[in-house]
């Protein structure tokens, strides 16, 4: 069950405690593995939010990842979350946790979707220029590729959204023909 407000908060507290103790990029690294761990095991995730397994078994299986990847702030705030029962959060809270770093930190992720794979020097062309028209310090690039937009692209970024691609304009042009725009030309 989802909680964006719970996860939010505590996100936020998880940021202000880290940057107070002037580890918030250690911490960042730590979040990023944890939710590296969580997006490859469902496992892992389903386990956390089994209510019938006790919290110290919970804890048990937490510290074991934390041991040796994690710092202390981090280790902490988990064995926190699993002494509040608020565990099944985590992944979420990771989400969060990410999303407000980005914010915090002034860095802005664009998607790239296309149909083919684009190459390195692409990729950082895009990024320049959204940088520049963007006034953007900061862009994270996530390339996609989705074979079914055929060919073109879609940015997506910052609230916007630029499809360029050749499905979109084949479904306007579609579409105009459903709705007899061309026959009332032709009379």
């Amino acid at each position: 069950m989802l909680n964006p407000r719970l996860a939010a908060r505590y996100a936020k507290s998880l940021i202000d405690l880290s940057i107070e103790m002037g580890q918030l990029e250690p911490v960042y690294k730590d979040i990023l593995y944890l939710k590296s761990i969580f997006l490859s095991s469902k496992e892992l995730v389903n386990f956390l939010n089994n209510p019938v397994i006790t919290s110290d078994q919970k804890l048990k299986v937490v510290q074991t990842l934390d041991s040796t990847k994690t710092g202390e702030i981090t280790k902490t705030f988990n064995r926190l979350l699993i002494k509040k029962g608020r565990e099944s959060y985590l992944p979420e809270i990771a989400d969060a946790f990410i999303e407000q770093y980005k914010e915090y930190k002034g860095i802005y992720t664009v998607i790239l979707t296309t149909a083919v794979a684009v190459s390195d020097d692409v990729k950082n062309a895009i990024i320049s220029r959204i940088r520049k028209e963007g006034q953007m310090k900061e862009v994270e690039l996530v390339s996609v590729v989705q074979e079914n937009i055929i060919g073109g692209f879609i940015l997506e970024g910052n609230g916007k959204r630029i499809d360029a691609s050749v499905a979109y304009d084949l479904a306007k042009i579609k579409n105009r023909f459903l709705t007899n725009e061309f026959i009332y030309r032709f009379r």
